[in-house]
């Protein structure tokens, strides 16, 4: 319990391209330099194929980043997947973040790896491959339930997405984890999405105070969340959030940075 590190970090997850244009990319790492930390880079969003999670992670570390690379266990054989670490490894993306990845809207998983065997693979390939100067970084999510002592071989670990910070503070009481802890903040820029959410995962439902919410003002999706990310950091319980700022983030970086420097 209790935060690891000193420093709260704001890691935002940005939109990856679904075309090969990579401008929207740059355009969401310019606007929210000032406020994050480091960038998390989904891979295949929502079964959607996107650019290569490393690709996009490699330009935010040429564009003076630190970048996460999302890599989902559905869309990959123990090949490809040790493709991806070798291209990560010529490239200088050296965080992951490890998911099983959501249900295809057609096709199947290739069905060969987990989350799990994922992390015994990197683990193997950082150490005789990349070389103990250089190792690899991983992080897994976390649900509801207890903590699998599998996840316990992470480095860091990302919460999932809650609405408010005494739901929050009642999970981080039952983890114990040693390493970063990150609470998920996601900003609900509409109605419509906040009932597309709840009705496609269960778990994320959106609270009918913040639906009434955004009913009566648009920007109350971004207003909450940004007082969530403060009081978050003012809990003193994580280390940093992962942000999901989705299609807000212009104004998520405009009132953040307006609430950091006060």
């Amino acid at each position: 319990m209790g935060r690891v590190s000193g420093r709260f970090e704001i890691v935002c997850e940005i939109e990856p391209p679904t075309r090969p244009d990579l401008m929207h990319v740059r355009h969401q790492i310019g606007v929210l330099s000032e406020v994050a930390s480091s960038f998390l880079i989904p891979d295949n969003h929502i079964g959607r194929a996107t650019v290569s999670s490393i690709a996009v992670a490699h330009e935010v570390e040429r564009m003076g980043g630190r970048s996460i690379a999302c890599l989902n266990a559905r869309d990959r054989n123990l090949l490809g997947f040790r493709r991806d670490l070798l291209t990560a490894a010529a490239y200088g993306v050296d965080q992951f973040l490890f998911v099983y990845g959501d249900r295809p809207s057609s096709g199947g998983r290739t069905g060969q790896l987990t989350v799990r065997s994922m992390i015994e693979q990197l683990r193997s390939f950082s150490s005789s491959e990349v070389g103990p100067t250089h190792p690899f970084r991983v992080g897994v999510t976390a649900g509801q339930g207890p903590l699998p002592a599998w996840k316990h071989d992470a480095d860091f670990l990302f919460a999932q997405v809650r609405f408010s910070l005494e739901e929050l503070l009642r999970w981080r009481e039952t983890i114990e984890f040693n390493g970063p802890v990150y609470a998920g903040v996601m900003v609900v820029p509409s109605v419509a999405m906040a009932r597309k959410i709840g009705a496609d995962i269960a778990q994320l439902a959106v609270p009918d105070s913040l639906i009434s919410a955004i009913e009566q003002d648009p920007g109350a999706g971004v207003d909450l969340a940004c007082a969530l990310v403060s009081d978050i950091k003012d809990s003193g319980a994580f280390d940093g959030v992962h942000l999901i700022p989705v299609s807000r983030y212009r104004e998520v970086a405009a009132q953040l940075e307006r609430r950091l420097r006060s």
